[in-house]
């Protein structure tokens, strides 16, 4: 036994131990220095963890459990993302409620986290699908609506007419349900919308209030995209109206020479003429079978002319109309004004369908009849006719304001800010979402009443679409039948349900006050804990989820609920573990790696600290099984160096010699700092290294074992409250102060000095740390590395740099 670390007899029996004793329970003293440390929680799957999940929990766990020795207040929690597609998926096949599958699906992932050994605060483990916790989400949509940041609008969707049902997009396979392979179309269809371009400004400029991965910094930004440049109104030719278009760059106007609409736009109907009817309409048909995305994607440029023409504000000239699925209504107008010569999709358009390609920028890098882009460069070929205006000579960032200033004189335009941001559409047409605390009646919407939250789901018999696009909810008779509040008149509950962004926008704020039957969270609760001091999770989430956190967060500050502006201070994004096959860990690949398995093998301990110890947090890195196992020899060695083989203690109470002192008080200062900075590879290598140099040594103090043991409590937990207990304490060390190391032991007595002459190295010195320079001469020139150089001739000069350089100039 004594020869191993028994890890299967001792981790289950600390794990038992923390959670009666609630060890991680989060204090109630507001006055002690706080520690809000979050992972993103899961969507509870079937499949169960795998390690790479692990590797994210088991860092924030090394750090809160650390953070608690240091003396602070440490908050860290997890809870369920729990409202989803697949457990919807299965109760169509099966007849199981969600709720039952989700239910053993937490009960798993509960079960690994433990085994694990993350130290949680349990007691405040949250379910987004709960009603107690969802009522707080739909009291949210209801300040949203109140505040006029919640509105319905036709919106397409994903819509399978033989499965009667909308799809999400990951349903949806190059065009068909990937579910019997059944055509899908785009279908407008009513939704709930949330307005979250109102806050779009706030969004971006806070950004420069958080620690964040400068990638995603740059992703939030350009999924904002604020741009700054023009609207420009272009005449119809025959049509009373005019087309409007957003432009960054209004000084190419003179170098548009087609414009292209979305398929989707309004005004296509409009400006088709009979001859070309038929072929827009089948484009428009084509179109609506394809996803944004795949819209986004094709190389191929598509369009159609629609046989009508625009005018050109500045030259008059007539300019075809066409339309093209590049072209989307979520950006801008839904308009453009093509200018092929600097712009990469136009040009590839114009030389497909043989349209004019006008330079208006000259001195970019053309290279043949590519494009050129058009930040630098002089304007050319941008006079007006009879020169009654002219751009031309100026440069790009002279131009822009003179033709907008020009614009806006004359009616024809304006300068603007426009955004790729889009409303949120906030609707499914799925039965397990958090239902609308809204009613209909005489096709105008009512909120209910703060006092009837939460609204339930009800328990359906069969969990198949409706067919006519609503949800399931829409074949609950009895649950459908509501009063209007304002009335008292009959009304129609709403049938969509919210999307599950909703329930992670919030949960951190729960998490503060988990069973608050008033409030979504105490006042004074909130201001002590947020903002979340670091938040851990995968770099998938850095754009949507942290974005529709952010936005509720800004509403929820804006009525007075939380009081910090942004809600995660610092982001890490984890790296992602390859199977050991190199591919991501998938169940298609069949190269998924449970931690009980490696739990079963090798300890939870070993699993924690090899997950760590493969390379930089962030960084991508590859399984190894065999890895794990090394791990579990180290842990032995550290057992025995507090274990005899015959289960006796081998720590003494003899002094610690110097040697042994030093290695000590360098690793709890690396540790420390390491475990601080996140790098927790180069932690482990260091305890690595103590334990390398305390083996040899005969010496069992307990002057070095007992504060290493506490120096690696938070990497093995479970080993350390063993060997805690074996010296004789009775209660656990989670809560003990981390050691403090001695900065005079942490600083070696000898130093390396490199000796040249005439500037070429001639040797290196071990001398003690500060000697002077006429001890480090004695010694440097008595070496005969140095005395031959130094004799041929005579010294002229000599530099002394302390503890590091001796260079002595000697005549040739």
């Amino acid at each position: 036994m004594s020869k191993r670390f028994p890890f299967a007899e001792v981790e289950p029996r600390w794990q038992k131990y923390w959670l009666d004793h609630k060890t991680f329970a989060a204090g109630e003293d507001l006055s002690k220095p706080k520690f809000y440390c979050l992972d993103m929680f899961p969507y509870p799957s079937g499949a169960g963890l795998h390690v790479g999940h692990i590797e994210g929990y088991t860092a924030t766990d090394i750090l809160s459990r650390y953070k608690r020795m240091k003396g602070f207040n440490v908050l860290h929690c997890t809870g369920w993302d729990a409202f989803g597609l697949p457990a919807e998926q299965y109760a169509v096949k099966t007849g199981v409620h969600p709720a039952i599958t989700t239910k053993q699906n937490i009960d798993n992932f509960r079960q690994q986290m433990q085994r694990a050994g993350l130290s949680y605060d349990w007691d405040r483990e949250v379910d987004t699908t709960d009603p107690a916790y969802y009522r707080w989400t739909q009291w949210i949509f209801l300040k949203l609506y109140e505040r006029g940041l919640a509105y319905v609008a036709e919106i397409p969707v994903n819509w399978c007419p033989e499965l009667g049902t909308v799809l999400a997009n990951e349903e949806v396979v190059d065009g068909k349900s990937e579910v019997g392979g059944f055509e899908v179309i785009r279908q407008p269809m009513r939704q709930w919308v949330l307005k979250i371009t109102e806050y779009a400004d706030r969004l971006l400029d806070d950004l420069d209030l958080v620690e964040w991965p400068n990638g995603t910094l740059i992703m939030q930004k350009e999924w904002i995209g604020r741009s700054t440049g023009a609207e420009v109104d272009f005449a119809i030719d025959g049509v009373k109206g005019n087309l409007r278009i957003f432009t960054t760059r209004p000084d190419t106007l003179f170098g548009a020479t087609y414009m292209v609409l979305a398929p989707e736009h309004p005004l296509v109907d409009v400006l088709t003429t009979p001859a070309q009817r038929e072929a827009v309409s089948a484009y428009v048909e084509a179109t609506r079978r394809k996803s944004d995305l795949e819209r986004q994607q094709d190389k191929k440029k598509t369009g159609v002319f629609t046989g009508g023409h625009a005018i050109n504000p500045v030259n008059g000239e007539k300019l075809p109309i066409w339309i093209a699925d590049y072209v989307m209504m979520g950006y801008g107008t839904g308009a453009i004004m093509a200018v092929p010569a600097h712009d990469e999709r136009d040009w590839e358009f114009a030389k497909e369908f043989g349209l004019t390609i006008r330079e208006v920028v000259s001195g970019g890098d053309v290279q043949g009849a590519a494009f050129t882009e058009t930040d630098e460069g002089t304007i050319v070929n941008s006079t007006a006719p009879g020169g009654a205006f002219s751009i031309d000579g100026l440069k790009p960032v002279d131009a822009i304001p003179k033709i907008t200033a020009w614009l806006a004189e004359r009616g024809l335009g304006q300068k603007a800010v426009n955004y790729k941001l889009r409303d949120w559409a906030f609707s499914r047409q799925r039965y397990w979402g958090e239902p609308f605390p809204i009613v209909w009646t005489d096709g105008q919407h009512r909120p209910l009443p703060e006092s009837q939250l939460p609204l339930r789901l009800p328990d359906l018999k069969e969990y198949k679409p409706s067919g006519t696009g609503e949800s399931p909810l829409a074949n609950a008779e009895e649950w459908l039948k509501a009063t209007d509040p304002a009335t008292g008149a009959p009304a129609r509950r709403e049938t969509n349900t919210m999307p599950q962004w909703a329930g992670s926008c919030w949960y951190y704020l729960r998490f503060i006050d988990p069973k608050n039957p008033d409030a979504l969270v105490d006042p004074a609760k909130e201001k002590y804990w947020m903002p979340v001091d670091l938040y851990v999770g995968g770099a998938e989430h850095a754009v949507l989820h942290l974005l529709y956190a952010r936005f509720w967060h800004k509403v929820l500050y804006d009525i007075g609920v939380v009081s910090t502006p942004e809600p995660f201070v610092k982001l890490v994004h984890q790296g992602i573990i390859l199977g050991e096959d190199g591919r991501k860990m998938s169940k298609r690949w069949g190269n998924v790696v449970d931690p009980n398995e490696m739990i079963d093998q090798f300890g939870a301990d070993s699993l924690r600290i090899f997950e760590m110890f493969m390379g930089p947090l962030e960084a991508m890195k590859p399984w190894s099984s065999k890895g794990v196992e090394g791990i579990m020899r180290f842990l032995d060695r550290v057992w025995r160096l507090y274990v005899n083989e015959d289960g006796s203690n081998a720590f003494t109470s003899e002094p610690a010699p110097i040697e042994a002192m030093r290695v000590l008080h360098k690793t709890i200062a690396k540790v420390g700092q390491d475990v601080e900075d996140l790098k927790f590879n180069t932690a482990i290598s260091q305890m690595m290294v103590f334990v390398n140099e305390i083996n040899p040594m005969t010496t069992r103090s307990r002057e070095i074992l007992e504060p290493f043991v506490l120096v690696i409590a938070p990497f093995a937990p479970h080993l350390a409250e063993e060997l805690w207990s074996r010296m004789g304490h009775t209660n656990t060390l989670a809560h003990e102060p981390f050691p403090a190391f001695d900065p005079a032991l942490t600083v070696e007595d000898t130093v390396t000095v490199a000796v040249q002459v005439n500037g070429k190295l001639r040797a290196t010195l071990d001398l003690p740390r500060g000697a002077s320079q006429e001890d480090v001469q004695a010694v440097a020139f008595a070496d005969e590395r140095v005395k031959k150089y130094v004799e041929a001739g005579a010294i002229k000069k000599v530099i002394h740099v302390k503890d590091k350089l001796l260079n002595v100039v000697v005549a040739g």
